[in-house]
Formats: C-alpha cells, sequence, structure tokens
C-alpha cells in the first residue's frame, strides 16, 4: 500500500487530479490503470489521509479501491510542481478560486484541463475561460474533457469515450495522451465553445428529462423533450461561435443520452424527484454530490438572452425552480407554446 507524497516523485509524466469527487477519483485510478503514476488532490487534510489509509474514497465513490500508482494529497502547490498535465474537476463555481490558487505553482509548459460541466454565474463564462481569466495562461494551454462520462460505471472498468477541446493541437494531443486508458477511448477536437456548451447544457434538459420520468409521462413524451432540448443547445451553441456538428458528437448527443437517461445521473434523479412532488431540498436527498444543472440553468438562459436566443425549455425549467410554475403547469407550458417549423432557419 503506497503513501508515497507527490512531490517526493515529481515526475513529468505525473497527472495531477485536482478534486476528489466521484469523477475526479475515477480520473486518477483511470490513469494508474495504464501503469503510469497519478496524484489525486484532495479539498481537506482530513479527506487525504482517510484515503490514503482506506485506499477508498468512501464519500464519492464507495466500494472502488484506489490504485496504489494513485498518491494521495490536499497540498496544491507541492502536488502540481512539475506535473505536466493538470486536471480540474471540482463544481464549476469553484474553478476560479482553485484556478488562481495554482496558477502560480504551474510549470512554463503545463496543460491544464477542465472537466467541470457548467457555466460561471455572473460572468456566464465557460469553464476554460474562467481558467484563462484566473490564471492569466494562455488560452492555448487550457483544453476541456466532455463526454457520456458517468463515474461510476467507468471506475467499475466499463468501456466510454470522451472528447477533449483545445485551440492548440498539441496541447489537445498532450491531455489525450495524459487521460485517455485502454477502457477510455478519447478524441480531440478544436471546438472548445461547443464541447463546453454541450457538457453543460444537457445538465439543463437532464433535469427535465428526469421530470418527465417522475411524472411517468412515457417515452415519446420524454423522447421529444430531448429532442427540443438538443435544439435549443445547437442554437445558443450557434450564436456562441460553436460548430453545431459537434453537438451530434460525444459532448453532445452522446452526453446528452446518457445524462438523460441513466439512474447514475444526479441532473436526471434531481429532476426525476421533483416529478414526484419532492421539493427543491427533499430532491437533493442529502447527497454529497453538485446537481450542475441548478446553476447552468439560469446562466445558460441569461446567456441565451445576451446572444438574443430563444430557449423555451430552459426558461421553463428556471421557472420550475425559482417556484414560480409547478412541474405539472410546466408540461402545459411547453405544449402550448405556437406552432413552428421543426428546424430553425440558418443563420
Amino acid at each position: 500500500m503506497s503513501n508515497a507524497n507527490p512531490a517526493n516523485e515529481a515526475g513529468t509524466d505525473r497527472t495531477v487530479v485536482i478534486g476528489a469527487g466521484a469523477w475526479g477519483t475515477t480520473l486518477a485510478n483511470l490513469i494508474a490503470s495504464t501503469g503510469r503514476r497519478s496524484t489525486l488532490v484532495t479539498r481537506t487534510k482530513e479527506h487525504a489521509e482517510h484515503i490514503r489509509s482506506s485506499r477508498e474514497n468512501e464519500r464519492y465513490l464507495p466500494a472502488i479501491m484506489m490504485s496504489d500508482r494513485v498518491d494521495v494529497t490536499h497540498d496544491v502547490e507541492r502536488a502540481v510542481a512539475g506535473a505536466a498535465v493538470v486536471a480540474i474537476v471540482v463544481p464549476s463555481q469553484q474553478v476560479r478560486s482553485v484556478a488562481a490558487e495554482l496558477a502560480r505553482h504551474l510549470r512554463p509548459d503545463a496543460v491544464l484541463v477542465s472537466c467541470a460541466k457548467g457555466l460561471e454565474l455572473g460572468s456566464l463564462l465557460r469553464m476554460t475561460e474562467v481558467l484563462v481569466d484566473a490564471s492569466g495562461l494562455s488560452p492555448a494551454r487550457i483544453c476541456a474533457l466532455s463526454g457520456p462520462n458517468l463515474a461510476r460505471e467507468i471506475a467499475l472498468g466499463l468501456p466510454a469515450s470522451a472528447v477533449v477541446a483545445g485551440s492548440g493541437d498539441r496541447e489537445a494531443q498532450i491531455a489525450q495522451r495524459a487521460l485517455a486508458a485502454p477502457s477510455f477511448r478519447l478524441y480531440t477536437s478544436n471546438d472548445v465553445v461547443g464541447v463546453e456548451l454541450g457538457g453543460a447544457l444537457k445538465n439543463v434538459v437532464a433535469l427535465g428529462a428526469g421530470v418527465a420520468d417522475g411524472l411517468g409521462l412515457g417515452q415519446n413524451a420524454k423522447a421529444s423533450f430531448i429532442t427540443r432540448g438538443l435544439a435549443e443547445m445547437i442554437r445558443l451553441g450557434v450564436a456562441a461561435g460553436a460548430n453545431p456538428l459537434t453537438f451530434g458528437g460525444l459532448s453532445g448527443l452522446g452526453d446528452l443520452i446518457a445524462t438523460c437517461e441513466s439512474p447514475l445521473s444526479r441532473n436526471r434523479t434531481f429532476g426525476e424527484r421533483l416529478g414526484k412532488g419532492l421539493s427543491l431540498a427533499e430532491a437533493s436527498g442529502g447527497s454529497p454530490h453538485v446537481v450542475e444543472g441548478l446553476t447552468t440553468a439560469r446562466a445558460a438562459l441569461m446567456l441565451a438572452q445576451r446572444h438574443g436566443v430563444e430557449m423555451p425549455i430552459a426558461a421553463t425549467v428556471v421557472s420550475v425552480l425559482d417556484g414560480r410554475l409547478s412541474v405539472r403547469d410546466a408540461i402545459g407550458t411547453l405544449m402550448s407554446r405556437g406552432a413552428r417549423p421543426e428546424l430553425d432557419e440558418p443563420a
């Protein structure tokens, strides 16, 4: 059993994962599965010590044993020193503070990979934009990882795929090599905007899809809702400068299917509980996991207004979350909208 401190074994091939939630823990284990060492950085010293001693992240990923090749620490400065790739796997609203803390400790050519799926409230920035703004690093050094990646399935060794997007081809390929594993196939993309918006906006659609499940509306209604949700995602993405084809890929349609269908999806499960009549507080179920769709829905709606884009599903979700509309009335609101063509007119 290894309790090695990453500072004692700094190496150019080491990948550091900031954030010891379910997905961060899974990524650190994935990297270790290739025979390389990784470092998992927790928020507190106590959490790091517990994982090191038990080799299990009981709070966020119970019953999954940590590889001996994963070093665990709470010391960000010592962890990132010398690291070639640093993955940021924290809730979206914490990305700014984390980036500001670690930026001054990075080696000059380190590549950052944002694994958070959301939009920052207030600024409405995507996560790579937050990292650039908070760290002062060149956008070329920052990539985004997204796709249908339910942490527990991947932690169990089930096959999955994702996409790494970066404005710099070299950096995207470095991140691809650092995070890929035999059971985790990674593709690259230069459409950072599309990949990030796909990963963020699908959580909003998943909330509504969960509500449909909770209300027992059937598969026709749910499929229609998901499809129109995808249309909204594309509409906003194109207005923001994304390639519409990206939304038919892993970070768009792929992630949308997984998040709207799986009981492992936090956002779908939260929506399902709302559909069954639970309050917002009750729907969280005391889970330690963050439901990103709750903040993303509001930020997405404000971003849509900035771009002059209509997003009735996002608007309805926000009305439900704000208590201005019941879940049953929300269905009626969407179904009674004026008739229109299915396809948007080309810009």
